[in-house]
């Protein structure tokens, strides 16, 4: 599903028009983004969870030439699925 599907499945389901349904998405995506960009975690009970991992700086190697490199320690989104989420997709 794309984010244009998205936003017309909110508007036919909300019986608002797309444009409306498009700012709703817009404002949740925005707010999720803004909330992860502080490191707070974004409950959905009981659809799931969006968390901010942290990575440790660790070594690696370039697949090309084999070289040695130092992968930098970096924090990344993650989503956490909820119970009937789950349940759902089994």
């Amino acid at each position: 599903m794309t984010k244009a599907e998205l936003i017309e499945a909110v508007a036919n389901r909300a019986d608002i028009t797309k444009r409306q349904a498009g700012h709703a998405v817009d404002a949740l995506f925005d707010e999720i983004e803004a909330a992860l960009r502080k490191g707070d975690r974004v409950a959905l009970t009981p659809f799931g969870s969006f968390v901010v991992r942290d990575h440790k700086a660790r070594d690696g190697r370039n697949p090309k030439t084999g070289e040695k490199i130092t992968i930098s320690a970096r924090r990344v989104p993650a989503f956490v699925a909820g119970k009937s989420l789950k349940s759902a997709v089994r």
